[in-house]
């Protein structure tokens, strides 16, 4: 039978990769969003040089 000691050793190492994921999942989406304003803002830039008012809209 497990004790109790161990039962919570699993429990806290557990709980802390579930935490180190999500951590590293969320830094994902938030340079994903970072990475696609950049892109958009280029867009945009390109956009009005040459002029092009359909893309402006957006």
């Amino acid at each position: 039978m497990v004790s109790g000691k161990r039962l919570a050793d699993i429990g806290y190492r557990t709980f802390s990769a579930s935490m180190m994921l999500l951590t590293a999942y969320g830094g994902y989406l938030c340079a994903m969003r970072g990475y696609r304003y950049m892109q958009k803002q280029k867009q945009l830039k390109l956009a009005a040089e040459n002029q092009d008012h359909e893309v402006i809209k957006d």
